[in-house]
């Protein structure tokens, strides 16, 4: 096979980096209320790293976690949508973020990965039947020198509601998933890998979510709040520690 001449990998690199400053879709960061956001968010931000701090804050805690999603509904999965509604899971929280930097003229791509032991309620658990959860959404930044990760998934109010901190990201460091709970009891693992995608793949996901997750996925409609299901376990667990 006939080799690549030595600038030609350099050159693809950088055209696969520059195509993550583009519009799609999903990320759609072209929209008006996506460019709006993330000059909001932007103003007054020093470097590149701020610029990414306060963009991933936007979601984190702009957006409030919840899995009780529409599969059935590409909105979920749309950044500009996400935004609007205040509320999505992590693909769509990792579409939003990404959408807000390529709108601030920061290269992003949305990844995925396997995790084990994610973030969930009991009733959330049940759902499942599960403790993996397949294709959990995150995104990476191109800062001018390496790809970084960050997962804005886990909003602080649930966060406190669990009993884990919230991830924080300093917008040169990989921030993908709390390892420990505020016990130091490991419970997040990451076990496989899918790779970076320019867009999302709206399509794949919504049945991968009907193969794997049927009881989730074939309700089609918001059946209750994870942060209200949070505050419902802390309330639980703190009644029975009391009985003892």
């Amino acid at each position: 096979m006939r080799s690549e001449p030595a600038s030609g990998g350099a050159n693809n690199a950088a055209s696969g980096i520059a195509v993550c400053l583009a519009p799609a879709e999903f990320v759609d960061s072209d929209h008006p209320e996506i460019i709006a956001r993330a000059a909001e968010a932007t103003r007054g931000a020093a470097t590149l790293a701020d610029k990414l701090r306060a963009l991933y804050l936007t979601v984190r805690d702009g957006v409030r976690y919840d899995p009780y999603v529409d599969f059935s509904s590409p909105e979920i999965f749309r950044a500009s949508s996400v935004l609007r509604a205040e509320r999505g899971y992590c693909v769509g929280k990792a579409s939003a973020f990404a959408a807000l930097a390529r709108a601030a003229g920061i290269p992003a791509r949305v990844c995925f990965a396997d995790v084990r032991n994610h973030l969930a309620t009991e009733n959330l658990t049940r759902t499942m039947g599960t403790d993996l959860f397949a294709w959990h959404g995150y995104a990476e930044c191109f800062t001018g020198t390496r790809w970084v990760k960050a997962s804005p998934t886990f909003n602080r109010t649930l966060c406190d509601k669990l009993g884990v901190a919230p991830l924080d990201f300093d917008g040169s460091s990989d921030a993908v998933m709390q390892a420990f709970d505020n016990n130091d009891a490991r419970f997040m693992e990451y076990v496989r890998d899918h790779g970076a995608y320019f867009d999302v793949p709206v399509k794949f996901l919504q049945a991968e979510m009907k193969r794997q997750y049927p009881h989730l996925a074939e309700q089609g409609r918001l059946r209750g709040s994870m942060e209200d299901e949070a505050a419902q376990d802390a309330a639980a667990r703190a009644s029975r520690a009391a009985q003892r």
